[in-house]
């Protein structure tokens, strides 16, 4: 007999196994306006690509300052980390290039759980920086706002936000198997769950159905929601769910995959990094059909 389904609880980037799973607030977010000569942390970043520091007191893709209004007046506040207010330096795409930065992916992949929170905003709020400086009604450069992280337009005052997209992902399962799939994108014969964005007026639930119908050819049943990831390609809002298989046979859509298949849950290919909802979701899966099997 099924244990019951695990209960729903948030996922976090800062969730820590040590402790839990419990929340720990190491990225405050908000616009925390250094001081003169304050100690800064700064991120060199273009679309993509993210600078390797300079010095080694720190991360290895964010250096330790000291804040100067001269030098960093245009660099965006995102918050505050270990005790110092972090600012974004965006650097063009080419001279990035040039310098041969590493790609995002690169670092996202080999952060730990507390960093990885804080490397999701830098970039979603880079990507954010560089496409809004102009306002999308009028036309004209559009301006920081101070009390919010925003911009406003000066001439019509139309105010935008960071942009988030949602989307789904899904760990569809049937007895002691779970459906994995392999994206073009992935170069290493990593497997991962099906994903996709939720479309103008679509539930998130609905999303889930459609998803799995279109990229694989089967029907699920019995949804249940487990919890949220922010993931910055290119602003996504990952809602992670469960779905139970009800009937039909895999048919991959090429254009989305390269493969899908079923695997047992004691026999699996290589999967996504610890940190992400991906792996989180199949985890739990595991450990469910685990304790499924010691009782």
């Amino acid at each position: 007999m099924n244990p019951p389904l695990p209960s729903l609880h948030p996922f976090s980037a800062a969730q820590s196994p040590a402790l839990g799973g419990a929340l720990q607030p190491v990225f405050e977010r908000g616009l925390h306006q250094p001081s003169e000569g304050e100690p800064i942390w700064v991120i060199r970043l273009s679309p993509g690509m993210i600078a390797p520091s300079r010095h080694s007191d720190g991360p290895a893709w964010a250096e330790a300052d000291l804040y100067s209004s001269k030098v960093h007046r245009r660099c965006p506040v995102i918050g505050r980390w270990q005790g110092r207010s972090v600012l974004l330096s965006l650097v063009r795409h080419a001279q990035a290039k040039a310098a041969g930065w590493p790609g995002t992916r690169h670092w996202l992949l080999q952060a730990d759980s507390p960093e990885l929170d804080l490397l999701i905003t830098a970039v979603s709020l880079a990507a954010w920086e560089e496409q809004h400086q102009f306002c999308g009604r009028c036309g004209a450069a559009t301006q920081a706002r101070y009390d919010e992280y925003a911009k406003e337009c000066p001439r019509c005052r139309l105010r935008q936000y960071p942009r988030i997209s949602p989307s789904m992902i899904c760990l569809v399962w049937r007895e002691e198997e779970l459906l994995l799939a392999q994206s073009p994108r992935f170069q290493n014969g990593m497997y991962s769950l099906l994903a996709g964005f939720v479309e103008a007026g679509e539930s998130v639930e609905e999303a889930v159905h459609r998803e799995v119908k279109e990229e694989v050819g089967i029907e699920i049943q019995r949804l249940h929601y487990l919890g949220s990831q922010s993931w910055p390609f290119p602003h996504s809002l990952m809602l992670g769910y469960w779905a139970e298989y009800h009937q039909g046979e895999i048919q991959v859509d090429p254009t989305e995959l390269v493969d899908a298949r079923w695997f047992h849950w004691q026999d699996l290919p290589l999967l996504p990094p610890p940190a992400s909802i991906a792996r989180r979701l199949i985890d739990q899966f595991v450990e469910w059909r685990r304790h499924a099997a010691e009782d």
